[in-house]
């Protein structure tokens, strides 16, 4: 009972507008313009290119400049990796289970990998739900466009998105200082704590991306990288009791955000309308994401299911019904890698 006020408390506003906006342009542009080129076969790289603009939300520009370039290349060495991977079944002539289970693996490393070097980087948001997400959507893409013009797209897409941080300075008000920020080095207890994180996700990770092949091949559903991407949610809090709460908001944001995507599917919007949709959850996942995660959450789920129905349209109900049973089994797994060191403790001191 102690959860349920923290998980429908709204923190205070600091010009969260002002990230969403640039988000949302940054993701509208190059969408709106591969579409009107008939070049949504490389949208996907796009729209991951396009997420470069959540990093340093209130940084001075010079700050922000450095933190998304970083962030930037970070994204398209995982694009690139994923791009690679997803051609490793006609490479080495896997079998689609062996395909599977391959990628699970990849990803899951991935996970700790990226956690890893976020943490090292000082990124913000910290972990590598983004990175895990990039890589296994692009890797799971059964038609690859050719290899450089996804990443030309994303080159490209991760450019506009560092125009974008720093266009502020165009009006005189709005400069800061250029001076580009000295990171700290890590210090001991800090690098413990990355490592520590990084294993946690690439634990919560892997079995999620177990339980949830295991469970798509009972059931007859796919998409088990979601299963690990809602698996690592629970690890960017900062306490147990907040965590736990991120895992339980992940559940229930997603099962709203469900609701709302089946109402503007119902409405059978056109391309570009899908296009505006993706741009205006955009915005309201980062006018919310650190405000409120539940909230920011039923914005993330149509802005992430539009997306994919807008590369490779598939059943509206069949995506419903995965992304529901896959972020159950992941949130799960998330919140039970959260519980169990304090468990294993109280049984140790009983």
């Amino acid at each position: 009972m102690k959860l349920l006020p923290g998980m429908f408390t709204m923190a205070p506003s600091q010009n969260d507008h002002h990230v969403a906006l640039r988000c949302a342009v940054g993701v509208f542009v190059p969408l709106i313009t591969l579409l009107l080129m008939g070049r949504l076969d490389v949208a996907v790289f796009a729209s991951f290119g396009a997420f470069t603009g959540i990093y340093g939300r209130n940084e001075p520009q010079a700050g922000r400049f450095v933190i998304q370039l970083r962030a930037g290349l970070l994204m398209m060495l995982v694009l690139l990796l994923a791009a690679l991977m997803a051609r490793a079944h006609e490479d080495f002539a896997l079998s689609a289970a062996d395909t599977t289970w391959l990628q699970v693996l990849a990803t899951t490393v991935v996970a700790g990998v990226c956690s890893l070097i976020v943490a090292w980087w000082r990124l913000r948001p910290a972990g590598s739900l983004i990175h895990i997400f990039a890589f296994a959507a692009i890797a799971s893409m059964p038609n690859q466009p050719p290899l450089w013009q996804g990443m030309l797209v994303a080159a490209l897409t991760v450019a506009l998105s560092l125009l974008i941080g720093i266009s502020s300075r165009v009006t005189r008000s709005h400069r800061t200082p250029w001076v580009r920020p000295k990171l700290p080095r890590l210090a001991p207890d800090e690098k413990r704590a990355a490592r520590l994180e990084a294993v946690g996700y690439i634990v919560v990770a892997g079995v999620a991306g177990t339980l949830g092949t295991l469970a798509g091949n009972w059931l007859g559903f796919g998409h088990n990288y979601w299963a690990m991407v809602a698996a690592v949610v629970p690890l960017a809090g900062h306490s147990t009791r907040h965590r736990v709460s991120r895992g339980v908001q992940r559940i229930m944001g997603t099962s709203l955000g469900l609701v709302l995507l089946a109402g503007i599917l119902w409405l059978q919007p056109a391309p570009w309308q899908t296009v505006l949709v993706i741009a205006a959850c955009q915005f309201g996942a980062e006018m919310f994401f650190v405000r409120q995660y539940m909230l920011a959450q039923v914005f993330v789920t149509p802005l992430a299911l539009a997306s994919t129905l807008l590369v490779a349209p598939s059943s509206p109900a069949f995506l419903l019904r995965d992304r529901i049973v896959e972020t159950v089994i992941g949130a799960a797994v998330g919140v039970a890698g959260v519980l169990a060191p304090t468990a294993r403790r109280r049984l140790r001191a009983r």
